[in-house]
């Protein structure tokens, strides 16, 4: 499945997985019946591609949100929606989810006026994100901002591109996040 990893690339014709949709090797395109549990895996894989997570973190995003009120798969999928790489990404301050990360970690985003370099920082409701002011004419930011105009900005985010600023408006909801995600098969592999 096509999981958007490459930032714009993917969506041009050098995607690599429009080039060839099968894995590599002698045996690739034979087709195979996945059992109820290898579907899980791969659904919880693909989730843990999609936002660049580690095996831990991950489990103890799930464990977070099993003890919250409510369906665990749409806690799940709001925590790691509200990322601060991941609404980085959103609101189209880097190309990818990895280019994302790995700016923050230069140090180039503020969160409310303060500097921030740790990509996992869960963020609120009315938490500010900006590009800070020396990092504004870096040629990676500059080509993200370019790119980003025709990539849409989710309605529970707000952005003032003229200031190089983004707000949290509100909490996502599920019909709010558009990727191929069946987060129900990653509950009920947890709760094996």
């Amino acid at each position: 499945m096509k999981l958007f990893l490459k930032g714009d690339r993917c969506y041009s014709d050098k995607c690599a997985f429009e080039r060839r949709s099968y894995p590599p090797g002698q045996h690739g395109k034979r087709s195979t019946k996945l059992s109820d549990y290898g579907l899980q895996l791969r659904e919880k894989q693909k989730v843990k591609r999609i936002y660049g997570t580690l095996e831990r973190q991950f489990s103890n995003y799930f464990d977070r949100a099993n003890r919250q009120k409510g369906a665990t798969g749409m806690s799940l999928l709001r925590r790691l929606e509200i990322r601060l790489d991941n609404v980085v990404y959103r609101l189209g301050f880097a190309d990818s989810r990895n280019e994302a990360r790995q700016l923050l970690l230069h140090g180039h985003y503020e969160v409310n006026g303060k500097p921030v370099n740790i990509a996992n920082v869960i963020l609120r409701t009315g938490d500010e994100v900006g590009i800070r002011a020396k990092s504004q004419k870096i040629t990676p930011i500059m080509r993200a901002m370019e790119n980003a105009k025709k990539r849409e900005v989710p309605d529970w985010l707000a952005l003032n591109p003229a200031e190089f600023k983004g707000k949290v408006k509100y909490l996502p909801e599920r019909n709010q996040v558009t990727l191929p995600i069946e987060e129900s098969l990653v509950v009920e592999l947890y709760s094996r």
